[in-house]
């Protein structure tokens, strides 16, 4: 057996060290599908219990990059062993640590999505909406400062001089500054949306010439849904120097029109109506009382016009549309059992004089022939 395993196989490599290479590849997958599977199943019973579900997501996060960082491990190992070197000091190298980097980088940005996706469904269990899109915003800026912090580890394990790269990329700053100024102009525009809050979203927004309702707010563009089902994008360095309507803040919502009534109503008759309008907006609970008028205004140019201004106690437009249509039909209902009519434009043309038909002459009252 011994001599079986001295067996050279090519140049210095026996059977010997070949069966060791392939057990240690081996033992390495093993140990790997291993931790793996201990790891999905205690982040499963925690991930269940939710007051640990933040430490299932640290072990979530841990299953890929550790498994597969293991069996690189083995195969970094099985080298260092075909090659002939020292196992220990070959796993203190800084090409070893090169390569496990990537699996720190990739652990961090998991843990990062996992901690601010349970940060969202927490999110979702509160009155505010100000999380719910600060949520997307710290997991961006989570995922590329742990990239960056990644990439500048790494070229300093490989013997890059960081700083001296940086100091020069100081050089070109200038022109990527007058580049990326946009950019910068929107990050900043992002920060104003965060601090001082004029929307959220879900809120319905007027920015513009653009309505509609705020679906995400990033770093660098706030994307609005329109009632058109359309999407729009906008650079969030507009929205810190352009006027935002949030339609969303209204306490009441309110209620203005014109009631045209015909010119034969009497004086007597247009109190009336005045009356059984105001009425009718006093007994509706669903009509703030705070404040509403009801007035004969104006005499138009085809109607006895009567202006009518309220506000409904709710904000939501299904809700807002049923009340107007409620006392649009009893202000029709009071109004013609005044016997009242309501005007529609017209123009009465009256003619003094007509000039006297003169006598055609015969033979423009004669046919043609054909």
């Amino acid at each position: 057996m011994a001599d079986f395993l001295a067996t050279t196989i090519y140049a210095a490599l026996t059977v010997g060290d070949l069966a060791a290479i392939l057990g240690v590849l081996l033992a390495g997958s093993f140990i790997a599908w291993v931790v793996g599977r201990l790891i999905a199943r205690r982040a499963a019973k925690l991930t269940e219990a939710k007051e640990e579900s933040w430490r299932g997501a640290v072990l979530d996060a841990f299953d890929g990059p550790l498994r597969l960082s293991i069996f690189v491990t083995a195969v970094w190992v099985a080298y260092l062993m075909l090659t002939g070197q020292a196992v220990v000091k070959g796993l203190q190298s800084t090409t070893f640590m090169a390569t496990q980097l990537p699996f720190a980088m990739w652990f961090g940005v998991r843990l990062a999505r996992g901690w601010t996706a349970i940060w969202s469904q927490r999110a979702e269990e509160t009155e505010g909406t100000f999380d719910d899109q600060l949520v997307p915003v710290v997991r961006t800026l989570a995922t590329l400062s742990i990239v960056i912090l990644g990439i500048v580890l790494f070229l300093q394990n490989m013997g890059y001089a960081v700083g001296s790269l940086l100091a020069g990329l100081g050089i070109g700053g200038a022109a990527i500054a007058l580049a990326s100024k946009d950019t910068i102009a929107n990050l900043f525009g992002s920060i104003v949306i965060f601090v001082d809050r004029p929307f959220q979203v879900g809120d319905w927004v007027e920015i513009g010439a653009q309505e509609g309702t705020v679906e995400a707010v990033g770093l660098r563009v706030t994307r609005i849904r329109t009632f058109a089902n359309s999407l729009i994008t906008v650079p969030n360095s507009q929205l810190t120097t352009t006027a935002i309507n949030n339609w969303s803040r209204m306490r009441k919502r309110r209620i203005k029109l014109t009631i045209g009534l015909t010119y034969d109503a009497s004086p007597a008759q247009i109190q009336a109506a005045v009356r059984a309008i105001r009425e009718v907006l006093d007994t509706d609970e669903r009509i703030s009382q705070d404040f509403k008028l009801v007035n004969f205004t104006n005499f138009g140019a085809s109607s006895l016009d009567i202006f009518v201004y309220a506000f409904t106690l709710t904000t939501r437009w299904d809700e807002y549309m049923q009340i107007r249509e409620d006392i649009l039909l009893e202000f029709m209902r009071r109004i013609e059992a005044l016997g009242l009519s309501f005007a529609f434009p017209s123009q009465s043309i009256y003619v003094e004089s007509l000039p006297e038909p003169t006598q055609a002459p015969e033979s423009m009252g004669r046919q043609l022939p054909l």
